[in-house]
């Protein structure tokens, strides 16, 4: 009943690992085993890895129940530039290939993989409804998302069973975009970026967590899964909905042209692009989302997290 995390001390793999713990042994790989430690509790299992080449770590993977891998750079750390973006990608690749060679080398193989990705796969795609049979889009995080893929797909010639989540903008009071946004609204200056009418499609940390552990227990999902709530939103709706849950206006806009200037292609990549996104295969699987209702996420959220309030 051993489970592998990769990325665990992230925001979505430490409440991953919370999840989990309950009732498997869980394994996070970190690159700072002391410092993972800390930050993910004495419940998990830390081991060291560089996230490129075989190690110790492998052993880990051998009779795994299953293989979990977040691994990547945080593509929100800072402006993107050639090493920016150089990072962001080969991180991704490096940690997919890792997993494949292990994968691969161990004798008793993990039964499943489970491989992060994320909706940036679509490209922005204005109103047009997108589901896991939709064609791939353009752009740096499209590329990515793309090649990111790609590296695991090697597993589907094992009898592993290969999942790739393509997860949407998370949602959550330790980590995602809503702490990255109280400053502004706190100071009253908040407001959605762009025209607003771009859509956001969203998801909340807890039904993240528990549509992995759903796809881990259903033995019949296979292949892509988006993990987005079924209910994208424009995201002038989204952040007029964050204001009035903190007592805030949402009456500053923020132009498309000021947001390009201060931070490039990432503006118009994670802020200003258009996803509409269906969590289709998810849906059919039979998987009961906890927060459909981006007003009730949101609430969740800041209502219980003293920290996250504005008064």
């Amino acid at each position: 009943m051993r489970v592998v995390i990769t990325g665990a001390t992230g925001f979505i793999g430490s409440a991953l690992c919370r999840e989990l713990h309950k009732q498997y042994e869980v394994v996070a790989l970190s690159r700072d085993p002391t410092k993972a430690q800390q930050s993910i509790g004495p419940l998990t299992t830390i081991v060291q890895w560089d996230a490129k080449t075989l190690d110790a770590w492998e052993k880990t993977v051998d009779g795994a129940l299953a293989v979990i891998n977040l691994a990547g750079e945080n593509i929100a750390s800072g402006r993107w530039n050639h090493a920016t973006k150089n990072r962001i990608l080969h991180s991704r690749l490096n940690a997919a290939e890792a997993i494949v060679k292990a994968v691969k080398h161990v004798e008793h193989k993990p039964g499943i993989v489970i491989q992060a990705s994320a909706t940036g796969y679509y490209g922005s795609r204005g109103d047009q409804i997108l589901d896991e049979s939709s064609s791939g889009g353009t752009g740096f995080l499209a590329d990515v998302c793309k090649q990111w893929e790609q590296a695991i797909r090697p597993l589907e010639d094992l009898p592993v069973r290969l999942l790739i989540i393509r997860l949407g903008p998370v949602l959550g009071a330790e980590g995602g975009m809503i702490p990255k946004l109280l400053p502004a609204f706190r100071f009253f200056l908040g407001g959605h970026p762009g025209h607003g009418s771009q859509y956001l499609s969203w998801i909340h940390i807890d039904d993240v967590t528990a549509a992995v552990r759903f796809l881990l227990e259903t033995a019949a999902s296979q292949g892509l899964f988006n993990l987005t709530a079924p209910t994208p939103v424009p995201a002038k709706d989204f952040y007029n909905l964050l204001a009035k849950t903190l007592h805030r206006p949402a009456v500053f806009p923020l132009p498309a042209s000021m947001l390009k200037l201060l931070m490039g292609q990432m503006a118009d990549e994670l802020l200003l692009s258009s996803q509409r996104v269906m969590p289709a295969k998810l849906l059919l699987a039979g998987y009961k989302f906890r927060y459909v209702d981006p007003k009730s996420a949101i609430e969740s959220i800041i209502g219980k997290h003293d920290n996250l309030r504005s008064d």
